[in-house]
């Protein structure tokens, strides 16, 4: 998922437990009993968000705000529960799974939709086929889908009929699917919005309405959605009478305001008008110490990344000691700790730290541990061979980013550091919009570029296969013949073999991140917000959406 965009992309249950079995922060909110049963009688939370829902379609929906409402009002076969583990939801039991990890058939529990009609078979397949169309226009249909689903890559190609996709109703009751290869981290991916079901009757009865306001939208999950349309300001989540496990769901109403920035929002939580408020910038550092305040690590991790040919010619770029120069020119603990100050951590990595786990429980960060941490000497020592072998004495480079307030600090501060560090130097900095940054990103019109990933699933993978050399999202004529063919190791016939597979992929990243520096990582991100004592049980995910509120309470308040 670009993190510029908010938000973009078993046999064995020994697998589940490798890749799933995902560990909270020290400081990450976690379910916890309700003493002595004492709730308060009013169960509403109030909240506030930084801006509007783009898009209820669960088929269409690419951003974070709406993958976190949708997490909300829907359920697929699977769901993070409140130790991120994804567990049977719309599934009534763990799958059967065939013995070479092709097919997976999973029976539904008896559930409905929020009109009381029954959740069956037919609608996952009817959501799945839709997102895969190509005529349907989705996102992470094609990106989720190909290479995993059965056919999918030829659907959106326009080579085979969106009918031939792998997966099928047997009954009502009963789903299989079909996979291209097996996939240790399918059952993760089942979590995500893009494999909610719709139904297909109500769907097609709205036509191009459909999901453009809470009275054109069906759920299936924890609220329904009320008093939403895509211009309104304020909109809020009400319990769902109808969900399949309505008993655990405290809340009778989640109420959400637009607010877009951070000062407004601080001054709402401390007039009691709001139960949590995000911190940013001055905030972050005011409020830091405050005993109200809640962090969040999140699987988010920021780097620049560097183009080595642009408009057809090779870039000084594409001299490896010149980009080991930069990677290890800047002070990151600083970046972190005081030009940031918002919970982020440095990375010397590049799949970030408390994201995926081994059987034993081990982070897959202590394979590599840290890679190019700052040091501005042996950057120097390169940076001076690297310029003698390109007959440069100084190097002008273009440095894009994006153009928030944000954006710019951190700009300055990344100025700074080479600069002063790096002789000869220059970095002309570009800060441009983002939609002016994709197009430059797809042109591959620039030097370097800040920006970022985060998870669609939860494996290594997602963040890897970006720099593959066929990867859509290499957009830096990056190429290593070998981290290819880990890749494609660790996607096929190291799919099941786990420990080989885990070695693969740390040897992956260290090749991207040490051997050849092709991107310089800068910080994984994290997140701070002041939040009401009474307030419990607001479950941070990694993926998936940012938040579930299913299991939230208030207790204290009144």
């Amino acid at each position: 998922m670009n993190m510029g965009k908010n938000g973009w992309f078993s046999g064995l249950l020994l697998i589940l437990a490798i890749f799933l079995a995902a560990c909270g922060s020290e400081d990450e909110e976690t379910a916890t009993e309700i003493e002595n049963g004492e709730i308060d009688e009013v169960q509403e939370l109030r909240l506030t968000t930084g801006s509007g829902i783009p898009s209820m379609d669960s088929v269409l929906a690419d951003d974070a705000v709406s993958f976190t409402t949708l997490n909300n009002v829907a359920e697929g076969l699977y769901r993070l529960d409140q130790h991120n583990v994804a567990v049977p939801a719309m599934a009534s039991a763990e799958p059967e799974i065939s013995e070479d990890g092709l097919s997976y058939t999973f029976t539904l529990r008896d559930a409905s939709w929020s009109d009381g009609s029954p959740v069956t078979a037919h609608d996952f397949v009817f959501a799945w086929q839709r997102a895969a169309d190509p005529a349907t226009g989705s996102t992470y249909g094609p990106y989720m889908m190909a290479g995993t689903i059965k056919n999918a890559a030829a659907i959106a190609q326009g080579e085979l009929d969106k009918s031939e996709l792998g997966i099928k109703a047997q009954d009502d009751q009963t789903l299989v699917v079909s996979l291209e290869r097996p996939v240790p981290y399918f059952l993760s991916l089942m979590a995500f919005g893009t494999f909610y079901p719709q139904k297909e009757a109500y769907v097609s009865e709205h036509g191009d309405q459909y999901a453009m306001d809470s009275d054109k939208l069906l759920s299936n999950g924890p609220f329904v959605l009320a008093n939403w349309d895509p211009t309104a300001a304020s909109w809020e989540l009400e319990k769902n009478p109808e969900y399949w496990d309505v008993e655990t769901v405290k809340l009778d109403k989640v109420e959400f305001n637009i607010v877009p920035d951070a000062g407004t929002g601080v001054n709402l939580y401390e007039t009691e008008e709001a139960d949590r408020a995000g911190l940013a910038g001055e905030f972050a550092m005011q409020y830091a110490d405050d005993e109200e305040v809640v962090r969040i690590l999140k699987p988010s991790v920021y780097y620049l990344q560097f183009n080595q040919e642009r408009e057809g010619e090779p870039t000084a770029l594409a001299n490896s000691k010149l980009r080991k120069a930069l990677a290890l020119s800047f002070n990151k603990q600083d970046l972190a700790d005081i030009v940031l100050a918002n919970g982020s951590i440095p990375a010397d990595f590049l799949v970030p730290t408390e994201f995926t786990f081994d059987a034993d429980n081990e982070d897959f960060r202590k394979v590599n541990g840290d890679m190019m941490a700052f040091n501005a000497e042996q950057a120097k020592t390169l940076w001076a061979e690297g310029m003698e072998e390109q007959g440069l004495t100084e190097l002008t480079l273009e440095y894009l980013s994006g153009d928030t307030e944000l954006s710019k600090k951190i700009d300055a501060y990344m100025k700074d550091q080479m600069e002063g560090n790096l002789e000869g130097l220059t970095l002309e900095m570009s800060q441009v919009p983002f939609n002016v940054l994709l197009d430059k990103n797809e042109a591959q019109d620039y030097d370097i570029q800040s920006t970022g990933w985060g998870p669609d699933f939860q494996d290594p993978i997602t963040f890897l296969d970006l720099f593959a050399t066929d990867s859509p999202q290499n957009s830096m004529s990056y190429s290593n013949g070998q981290l290819d063919a880990l890749l494609e190791q660790a996607s096929d016939e190291l799919a099941l073999e786990l420990e080989a597979r885990w070695q693969a992929l740390a040897e992956a990243e260290k090749i991207i991140v040490e051997e050849d520096a092709a991107i310089a990582s800068m910080y994984q991100f994290g997140s701070m917000a002041l939040q009401k004592p009474y307030v419990y049980d607001v479950i941070a995910h990694p993926f998936t959406g940012d938040f579930s509120y299913k299991w939230a309470y208030i207790s204290g308040r009144e």
